[in-house]
């Protein structure tokens, strides 16, 4: 029986999973903390918006997690044998770009860049690139609105464009010595196959399509002129860069021997191509039209996908979309949330000193957040008498401004910290359906969720309230590494083991027995914080320029007399 690896690089570590082809089951898992910075990070304590991450710890994880899992799996499985796995899959996060040089080697890896973190890649999580990404809009709605069109009308600082010119703004040394610069969706594969220039780089549309402003219809990346109207110097990168992008029904090289000898594994076997983390994430939880997957993790992405044969307006705020992104023959559409478990960890880590450790598992945080957990399960809603705005690292969609903090209206000296991690949750959840409103709005079906990631898996306080405040079923992916199985599911189909995607997700994935059900109650509270929510949203967020507020505050009282 065939077996296929998808290899799953986050943002604290990568894992690597061995799938049976035949039926999903996951026989060998392993996970690989990034050793560099801090959980992996790079920081720098004088710029908040810094986030980096060293190269060296992907190549590090490609081999320690990929050879760990196949012992796993040899464990698990008496009959099991490397020489069984028929094909390989990686998804990265995104947008993550990263300097190379004309061998597809990372800058970082290089003496004269060793201590320089512009040389590292740039995590999505970077926002050092505002002020790029400002300019890039307004140059775009002067001269190529089409380029804005398809991802939301705002190019953000967490995209590829405006990291690359922050970059040359900033350190003109390695923006010099950089010959191109690669996604990590895109690294991976590319080393794998043993591609040993960018130019030989087989490229995802994903990352492409909704990061890069990649579109067939305009013959491909932003033409010339419109780069150097941003800056003279970025317009011969272009030809550096790549021509075509490529779907999920594209491989992106075979297993070189050298890699195959590292990882234990056959020679010449297909590699996918590579996806960012949570379109594959989505393949992996049975994506189809109409079903929106929810991927929550230290942020959260939503996907959803609409067949190509129709017609897809464009939609302001959100992150793209794009022909052939996650799944091949449909428009892939992408939103999310800059922070969702990420804001829990500052509060409980930052705030409370509650340890290392997120709401996904290990550190002696957990066991703050599974005594806060419980403590807001008690509360009912509207009783902290807390609404709190969910933009403690910006706002990725809809408004699409990095520049926005959070927030938290309502607290008095007998406000606890449960209330506060309730209230925190809660605005997660408006967040979350402001993303399915506007959606909605355009004409993208939302009939049900899935969720997916660590906090979907064990925090059921949080899916129901998702459930109350969304007003819809939700229920969660089979698979705790749904990110790691959609790339698996990429390479079964890429090495013949399933004709296509569709046959692919319905032998391989699944859902839980658990269905968390909107509660009338609960959502007749949460109908009128919504509104209070959507109040301090446009009011913040700049939709409004005459907000009145001035009653916002003793409604919020009132719902909590109420309660």
């Amino acid at each position: 029986m065939p077996y296929t690896i998808g290899l799953d690089y986050g943002t604290n570590s990568a894992r690597a999973l061995v799938a049976d082809c035949a039926d999903g089951r996951e026989i060998g898992v392993a996970v690989f903390d990034y050793p560099s910075g801090r959980q992996g990070v790079v920081l720098d304590p004088a710029n908040h918006l810094l986030a980096r991450q060293n190269p060296a710890d992907y190549l590090l994880a490609l081999e320690h997690a990929t050879r760990a899992a196949l012992a796993d799996a040899a464990r698990n499985e008496a009959a099991f044998s490397p020489a069984q796995v028929v094909g390989i899959g990686m998804d990265g996060t995104g947008s993550s770009p990263l300097p190379v040089d004309a061998h597809n080697r990372p800058l970082a890896l290089d003496p004269r860049f060793a201590a320089n973190p512009n040389a590292l890649c740039w995590l999505w999580k970077d926002h050092t690139s505002i002020p790029q990404a400002e300019a890039l809009t307004q140059t775009a709605r002067r001269l190529r609105p089409q380029y804005l069109a398809k991802i939301g009308g705002v190019y953000s600082s967490e995209w590829f464009w405006a990291k690359i010119w922050r970059c040359l703004v900033t350190d003109p040394e390695v923006f010099a010595a950089a010959h191109s610069w690669v996604e990590l969706a895109d690294f991976i594969p590319a080393v794998l196959a043993g591609a040993d220039a960018p130019e030989k780089i087989v490229r995802g549309v994903c990352t492409a399509g909704h990061k890069a402003m990649y579109a067939e219809e305009w013959g491909g990346l932003p033409d010339e002129e419109f780069l150097a109207a941003l800056d003279p110097r970025l317009a011969p990168l272009r030809d550096r860069l790549y021509t075509r992008a490529h779907d999920a029904s594209a491989t992106a090289g075979a297993l070189c021997p050298e890699w195959a000898a590292r990882l234990g594994l056959p020679a010449g076997i297909p590699i996918a191509i590579g996806e960012m983390d949570v379109h594959y994430g989505a393949i992996g939880c049975g994506v189809a039209e109409g079903t929106l997957v929810k991927v929550i993790g230290t942020s959260t992405c939503d996907c959803a996908v609409v067949s190509a044969q129709k017609t897809v307006a464009d939609i302001p705020g959100i992150c793209g979309i794009v022909h052939g992104a996650i799944l091949p023959g449909y428009f892939g559409i992408e939103a999310g949330q800059s922070a969702v478990g990420d804001i829990f960890k500052w509060f409980v880590e930052a705030v409370l000193g509650g340890g290392t450790g997120g709401t996904g598992g290990g550190g002696g945080g957990d066991a703050l957040h599974g005594k806060l957990t419980a403590e807001a399960a008690a509360l009912r809603p509207g009783q902290s008498g807390l609404l709190a705005l969910d933009w403690n690292n910006g706002n990725r969609t809809i408004l699409v401004n990095q520049s926005l903090s959070g927030l938290l209206l309502g607290q008095t000296l007998y406000t606890s910290a449960a209330e506060i991690y309730r209230a925190l949750i809660e605005a997660t959840a408006f967040g979350a359906r402001a993303i399915i409103g506007r959606l909605r709005e355009y004409g993208v079906p939302v009939e049900r969720i899935v969720c997916s990631g660590g906090i979907a898996e064990k925090n059921p306080l949080l899916m129901q309230i998702y459930a109350d405040v969304t007003g819809c079923e939700i229920r969660v992916s089979r698979s705790a590494q749904s990110c790691a199985l959609g790339a698996a599911i990429g390479a079964a189909v890429l090495a013949g083991a399933h004709p296509d995607f569709q046959t692919a997700q319905a032998a391989m994935t699944g859902l839980k027995p658990a269905l968390y059900k909107p509660v009338p109650a609960a959502q007749a509270v949460y109908e009128k914080l919504y509104a209070l929510y959507l109040a301090l949203h446009d009011a913040f967020g700049g939709v409004t320029r005459s907000a009145d507020l001035s009653a916002l505050m003793r409604e919020l009282l009132a719902i909590k007399a109420a309660a």
